[in-house]
């Protein structure tokens, strides 16, 4: 296969004026890829996530460290209004600006898409909200935890009888980042064929709505709220996480064929025959006469036993790993899931690898986030052509 030289999105330049993680992670996410990732960061304090420690190696927080890898940082006070003409003046050279501030915020600031489409009317500018640019919430701060227990994630989610849970992630802010990806993706190729910008408004309990996928569907297609299954499947039996003789172990029974091997490898013929589990249906149906069996079914054999016989009978299943079993397999190691890297003082620190593995073309070797403003004179140098003397005038009045 030919390879091309230069990463996807080569050529391609990125404001990220965002902070947090949802807009972090989708410049993380183009840089990646191959852009000129340029993160806006205000002078002294920056981004907060920045000070969102323990654990920190050294000044960096692990949070900052894990959404800001592969961009290049500058500060720039955008509450003067020469910091907000030097925004403009890179948004003329730029293809995308990722931002996340309040609606009337952005107004007041000369920030709004409308304003940056009138600065450069080829510009694809990303709006990243909790709530979105229209509706009674749309100048409402927006955070995580709002958009899980507002979309109705956090109702669906936790144990059968007790309170509803949150994602251990932040999975709003996550998702939201991935669709101001592809949204961002699909706005830089229509370009090409338009010839003009666009403004993307994407909210946080948008996209976890959107991502709750056949449980929110379920709801529109009944009407009624879907029960709580803690770890188990609403829609797929047996789909859920089983203890063992020594621990846990996930079953993920797709099929009626993968039942019925279940059934014969366990030695339990028996409810591979019974008529009232012959069928996904079925099993949906009678869960509260199957899960008890096969809850004492999976607590005969050790986890590691279980394993041997279900990958011999070609069943699916998901042993439980945490952080430590997990980057010490193999597996990991082969993926690229951590890099390690050399921090501004040239220190090695270890980062969660890009999930990129593309054919066909160059991927960029994976870069450290940026320290604050440690970019900010060579970006204007060479973006905006400034000299010393204009730099020094800048720094010395707190713009940059």
């Amino acid at each position: 296969m030919p390879t091309d030289p230069h990463a996807p999105l080569a050529g391609v330049r990125v404001l990220d004026a965002s902070r947090v993680l949802a807009g972090p992670l989708c410049g993380q996410v183009l840089g990646d890829l191959g852009a000129d990732v340029l993160k806006l960061e205000r002078p002294g304090g920056g981004d907060d996530t920045r000070g969102w420690g323990p654990p920190f190696h050294g000044a960096f927080s692990a949070y900052f460290l894990s959404c800001n890898r592969n961009k290049r940082g500058l500060s720039l006070d955008l509450s003067r209004p020469d910091g907000v003409n030097l925004l403009h003046a890179l948004a003329r050279k730029s293809d995308v600006l990722l931002e996340n501030f309040r609606a009337s915020s952005a107004a007041k600031l000369g920030l709004s898409p409308q304003k940056l489409l009138e600065v450069n009317p080829r510009l694809i500018v990303c709006s990243i909200s909790g709530f979105g640019r229209t509706g009674p919430l749309a100048d409402q701060p927006g955070y995580d935890y709002a958009a899980q227990g507002m979309s109705g994630l956090m109702d669906v989610t936790g144990p059968v009888e007790g309170p509803p849970f949150k994602v251990g992630v932040a999975v709003a802010d996550v998702l939201t980042g991935l669709h101001a990806a592809i949204a961002i993706l699909a706005c830089l190729h229509a370009r090409g064929q338009s010839g003009h910008g666009y403004a993307i408004d994407l909210s946080l309990l948008d996209c976890a709505v959107a991502s709750q996928v056949n449980l929110a569907q379920a709801f529109l297609v009944t009407g009624q709220v879907p029960p709580r299954q803690g770890n188990a499947h609403l829609q797929i039996v047996p789909y859920q996480l089983f203890a063992t003789a020594d621990g846990w172990l996930g079953l993920c029974v797709g099929n009626d064929g993968q039942w019925q091997k279940f059934c014969q490898a366990a030695g339990r013929a028996d409810l591979g025959a019974d008529a009232r589990y012959t069928t996904n249906a079925l099993r949906v149906e009678n869960r509260q006469l199957l899960v008890p069996q096969l809850e004492a079914l999976m607590r005969t054999r050790a986890t590691a036993d279980w394993e041997r016989l279900l990958t011999a009978a070609e069943v699916p299943f998901a042993p439980v790993w945490d952080y430590a079993r997990l980057f010490a397999e193999p597996q990991a190691a082969e993926r690229g899931l951590r890099v390690t890297v050399r921090d501004p003082q040239g220190q090695p620190v270890d980062l969660i690898g890009s999930p990129f593995h593309i054919g066909g073309t160059t991927l960029p070797a994976p870069r450290h986030p940026p320290s604050l403003g440690q970019h900010t004179d060579e970006v204007l140098r060479e973006v905006l052509g400034l000299n010393d003397a204009q730099l020094d005038t800048l720094r010395a009045q707190g713009i940059i």
